[in-house]
C-alpha cells in the first residue's frame, strides 16, 4: 500500500502561468460573445482588460465560464446579403455565406463609395481616374477569410478604412504617388480574423489604408 503522504503534491492547473496564446484564445471567445449579443460592449471591454491582466490560467477561467462553446465548433453563419445586424461583429464572425454586395467601384472625374454592412467578395476592383473612391470596411462582412482589393488610380485617390479586427497587407506600387497604410495597426489580433490584401498601382495619385475606430468603440471611449 502506498502511503499518500509520500506522493508529491500535484500542481493546481489553475495556478499555471498563462501564455499569450491562452489569453488570445479567451479574447477571441469574448469577441464572439459580443457579436452574438451575449455580452454588452461595456462587459466585453471590462473582461478584455481582465484577460490581458491575467497571470494564471485560473484567472482566465471565470471570464468565459458563463459562455457556450466557441462559434468555431458550430456551423458557419448563414446570412442574407442585405442583413444588417444591430450588434457589431468581430474577427472571424465577419466571414459569412452570402452573396457579395458589390464587386467593383469606378470613379472617373467623380466619386464612389462602399460602406456600412456590405459583403466583400474574394476579389474587389476599385479604379479611379481623376476621381475618388472611399471603401469603408469597419462594418463589412466577407465571403471568404482572405480577400483582395485591387486598387488602381491615375491622378486620383482611393481611401480604404479598416477596423482593428481585420488583418491588412499592402502590396501596391506607387509611381509619382503614394500607396501605403497610416495609423497604428492592432497589437492583438483574432487568429481567425479576415485577411485583406490591398494590391494595385497609384500613378500621380494615392491609395491610403487607414485604421479607424468603429462607431460603438467611439461611444465607449466617450
Amino acid at each position: 500500500m502506498v502511503d499518500p503522504m509520500s506522493e508529491p503534491d500535484r500542481p493546481d492547473p489553475g495556478r499555471m502561468r498563462a501564455s499569450d496564446a491562452d489569453r488570445d484564445s479567451v479574447a477571441h471567445r469574448l469577441r464572439e460573445a459580443l457579436a452574438e449579443g451575449r455580452l454588452s460592449p461595456d462587459e466585453h471591454s471590462e473582461r478584455l482588460d481582465s484577460v490581458y491582466d491575467a497571470k494564471t490560467l485560473g484567472e482566465l477561467v471565470p471570464l468565459t465560464e458563463d459562455l457556450p462553446a466557441p462559434a468555431s465548433d458550430r456551423a458557419p453563419t448563414h446570412v442574407p446579403g442585405d442583413f444588417h445586424s444591430p450588434r457589431p461583429v468581430y474577427g472571424g464572425g465577419r466571414v459569412v455565406k452570402a452573396e457579395p454586395t458589390s464587386t467593383v467601384a469606378v470613379a472617373v472625374m467623380g466619386g464612389a463609395d462602399r460602406s456600412g454592412g456590405w459583403v466583400v467578395p474574394a476579389n474587389f476592383y476599385a479604379g479611379a481616374v481623376m476621381g475618388g473612391i472611399e471603401l469603408d470596411l469597419r462594418e463589412a462582412r466577407f465571403t471568404q477569410r482572405e480577400s483582395t482589393i485591387w486598387a488602381c488610380t491615375v491622378m486620383g485617390g482611393i481611401d480604404i478604412t479598416v477596423p482593428d479586427d481585420i488583418q491588412v497587407r499592402v502590396h501596391g506600387l506607387p509611381v509619382m504617388g503614394g500607396f501605403g497604410a497610416t495609423g497604428a495597426p492592432p497589437s492583438v489580433m483574432d487568429p481567425e480574423a479576415p485577411i485583406v490584401h490591398v494590391r494595385g498601382l497609384a500613378v500621380m495619385g494615392g491609395v491610403d489604408v487607414k485604421y479607424r475606430r468603429r462607431k460603438h468603440q467611439k461611444e465607449i471611449d466617450d
